[in-house]
């Protein structure tokens, strides 16, 4: 337990039901295991990109002028520096520290595009254990932020109009993405035969979010392409160049269930390259 220290530690509970001691049906973790564990051999990885906004008790964004009114366009505050730009960077470096003597696998945070908007990355690790960090390092951020009076919300939309929503952009390879640019494709491919299904399934207040612009796809059509970042998945340049490596899901929400995003993906991706073997 980074915030207590000492002898503390931190425990995340799986939820069961009492009179059987069965995973309660709201347990998702329960059955993205058993799908890790049916296709073991794919070694899938995931790496999530946690975007969040941090708000006044009084529900603006920080960042945003008190009292009301507008900042200035987009533009200047994604990765930014500097007074009058970026707002909230006690938190960020404080959670990330923390997160850093929890033993969990951070691996990167930044300022996103909207004021007051922040993402931090966990992983790679496999379809559990990825939703196991990314919950805890939520819980440590909502607490840490308690103690600054600010509000963390992982809101897909938190402000209307030309700002950018957030997301929880879901970068993931097999074993077989990351020897072979066919895999990936063939990845794309069978995620965009099952796209709605898994939009379905990303969290709440998707279409606000995946309009068509801000950097997102549109809600209810499927797209891939290279360094594309309006298309659903985008194939980052240096893996078309290397010809392996993995492919960026961007249309989770930042309220998503990672459970269920890393065990739908998992099921697609393994699923159909297993068919592809057996034909």
């Amino acid at each position: 337990d980074p915030l207590r220290g000492g002898p503390n530690i931190l425990v995340m509970c799986e939820v069961l039901v009492a009179s059987n001691m069965r995973p309660h049906p709201t347990n998702t973790r329960t059955a993205c295991a058993k799908v890790e564990k049916k296709y073991a051999d794919a070694e899938m990885l995931f790496g999530l990109e946690q975007e969040y906004t941090m708000l006044r008790t009084d529900g603006t964004p920080l960042g945003f002028p008190e009292g009301g009114g507008m900042p200035a366009p987009q533009g200047p505050y994604y990765c930014g520096v500097g007074a009058g730009r970026i707002a909230g960077r006690d938190i960020v470096e404080e959670h990330t520290q923390a997160c850093i003597d929890a033993g969990l696998s951070i691996s990167g945070t930044n300022a996103e595009v909207m004021p007051g908007q922040w993402e931090f990355q966990i992983g790679p690790l496999g379809p559990t254990a990825v939703g196991d960090q990314l919950n805890v390092a939520r819980w440590l951020l909502q607490r840490i932020a308690e103690d600054y009076n600010v509000v963390i919300s992982f809101d897909a939309k938190p402000m209307k109009g030309d700002w950018n929503g957030a997301g929880c952009h879901t970068n993931f390879s097999s074993v077989a993405m990351r020897d072979s640019y066919k895999a990936i494709i063939s990845a794309c491919d069978a995620i965009g035969k099952n796209y709605m299904e898994l939009v379905q399934n990303y969290g709440v207040g998707i279409e606000d979010r995946l309009t068509g612009q801000h950097e997102t796809a549109p809600w209810n059509k499927f797209s891939y392409g290279v360094s594309d970042r309006g298309a659903s998945i985008r194939i980052p340049w240096q893996v078309e160049k290397d010809g392996k490596g993995y492919a960026e899901d961007r249309r989770p929400n930042a309220n998503c269930d990672p459970y269920t995003v890393s065990r739908m993906i998992t099921d697609i991706v393994c699923g159909a390259a297993s068919k592809g073997k057996k034909s």
